[in-house]
């Protein structure tokens, strides 16, 4: 089977799959960028969309998202991926995304090397029984070193997540 069609298999599957019983989510997030000794530092706003999950096997479940955020620097990124949650019983959750996007730096400093970036997420969190939850999550921006320069941007986020 050519590369070609194994490709289309799977994007009809990850469309066509049925959803569970996980709802969507928004994720508000707020905190600070660490562009190391290249950029400014600020405070950044995050908001975060997750789809219905499209994949769920015992406490993991896989589903599409869409993140937005904003600096006080002005820095902006605007991006989609897949999502993976790992949830327990207990009300634990481990968060996981790969979103590739767009990238706009506010301030000369931030420049990330190119305008498409790959922003990644590792995050733990705990869900109440209302179903909204609270997490802290680490974010990395890298252009994959795709552009000669390759400077990188984290951040350290607060969020709050409100499933509908």
């Amino acid at each position: 089977m050519t590369p070609l069609r194994v490709a289309v298999l799977v994007s009809c599957f990850a469309v066509c799959a049925p959803a569970v019983s996980n709802a969507q989510e928004w994720t508000f997030g707020l905190g600070s960028t660490d562009y190391g000794d290249a950029g400014t530092d600020s405070a950044v706003f995050e908001l975060e969309y997750k789809h219905t999950p499209f994949v769920q096997r015992r406490v993991m479940s896989l589903s599409w998202g869409a993140n937005a955020s904003l600096s006080a620097e002005g820095d902006a990124f605007v991006g989609g991926g897949i999502w993976t949650r790992w949830q327990w019983d207990s009300g634990w959750f481990i968060d996981n995304s790969i979103m590739p996007g767009l990238h706009s730096e506010g301030t000369a400093g931030n420049d990330l090397g190119s305008v498409f970036e790959i922003r990644s997420l590792l995050g733990v969190g705990y869900q109440f029984d209302n179903g909204s939850a609270i997490s802290a999550a680490f974010t990395h921006k890298s252009n994959a070193s795709i552009a000669t320069d390759n400077p990188g941007m984290n951040a350290y986020i607060i969020r709050y997540h409100m499933p509908f």
